[in-house]
């Protein structure tokens, strides 16, 4: 398929910059086969049964957005440039990978200062990246980030407006638990914990699987061919139990729901044989149409970018044709899109 084929014009005005409030008063558009309803988060209670599981990712989104300086003695005395690092993820060593803007200001073995509590030393650059060792570990490290970083905003909301205080509430799951995130799975912020405890009572249960979502959930696709696309790795992991909690479900009958694309790859990455078992590890699954759904019974998420690998995973959900006319009721009806947007219940046909 082509790279076309999961195109369409989103006017700009329809980009949300801040979430609904409160969370749960964000529309959702219900796709129960061809058929289109416009509804609230709330109404979840009349499309959810009993014996549903939702399937919930517990990732923490880290500050991970830092703004330091570097300080370097010269002929001219003491200079000073400003720097901006954007984490990415832990290595094996103890350093991290980092986006750092500008690198080219930045030499191998410089400090860069972001507070009295954290600094880091450029240990080399790879890619495009630097790997960076911070002045701490462990909960030292944890405090002087929080107090230290911002929330890594997508780039089409920090092109608007610079994260702040409010978006280290906003841009994090009422069940957020593994740090490691530096995006967050975003289907997840529109629910509170007065309707997880209604959608409890009714008889829907939960399983919490954790993937850290990476920065290259945001890259381009950029191969006309989409088969070309070579797809980012994420760390996830589905716990025995919580396999265990689907497996039970999907032979009672009841429906498997993730909560999230993020959630939906990882169960889909541990169901490959045909069943779900226990799995952790690096996962690059690629979802296109075409692809045999395993796990999902269904899906709740957000409205995604045009041309981008998640609108070719819920096209493989609903079918190409379906989703284009999804997105566009979506459109004429003003639903806000992306990361702090309105969502989606999708509910395809049973084969």
């Amino acid at each position: 398929m082509k790279l076309s084929d999961f195109d369409f014009d989103l006017p700009e005005t329809l980009i949300a910059t801040r979430p609904a409030v409160p969370r749960t008063s964000a529309r959702l558009l219900v796709a129960e086969g061809d058929a289109i309803h416009d509804q609230r988060v709330t109404d979840l209670t009349t499309w959810l049964r009993a014996g549903d599981r939702l399937v919930l990712n517990d990732t923490r989104v880290i500050p991970a957005r830092l703004f330091g300086v570097r300080v370097r003695d010269s002929s001219q005395g003491r200079v000073e440039a400003k720097i901006e690092v954007t984490l990415l993820e832990p290595r094996g060593d103890g350093t991290w990978s980092a986006l750092i803007k500008p690198l080219r200001k930045l030499k191998i073995g410089e400090v860069v200062t972001f507070s009295p509590d954290l600094s880091a030393t450029l240990q080399d650059t790879q890619d495009g990246q630097g790997h960076l060792r911070f002045n701490c570990t462990g909960p030292d490290f944890d405090a002087a980030l929080n107090a230290a970083g911002a929330m890594p905003l997508p780039p089409y909301i920090a092109a608007k407006r610079p994260a702040d205080a409010q978006d280290k509430t906003d841009y994090q799951t009422v069940w957020a638990k593994h740090a490691g995130a530096v995006a967050a799975p975003t289907a997840s912020l529109h629910f509170d914990e007065a309707l997880l405890a209604q959608l409890h009572e009714m008889g829907v249960t939960f399983t919490y699987v954790t993937l850290h979502v990476g920065a290259g959930t945001f890259l381009p696709v950029k191969v006309d061919d989409i088969a070309e696309h070579k797809m980012h790795a994420e760390w996830g992991s589905v716990s025995a139990a919580a396999a265990d909690e689907i497996a039970e479900t999907k032979a009672a009958g009841g429906r498997v729901i993730p909560v999230g694309t993020t959630a939906l790859r990882l169960i889909e990455t541990a169901g490959r044989a045909g069943r779900i078992t226990a799995w952790e590890g690096d996962t690059d699954i690629f979802i296109t149409p075409g692809f045999t759904f395993n796990v999902a019974d269904a899906l709740m998420t957000n409205f995604h970018l045009p041309k981008s690998t998640l609108m070719m995973l819920v096209s493989a959900l609903m079918g190409t044709e379906q989703i284009k006319t999804i997105y566009a009721h979506a459109v004429t009806q003003g639903y806000r899109f992306f990361s702090y947007g309105d969502a989606s219940l999708l509910l395809p046909p049973k084969p």
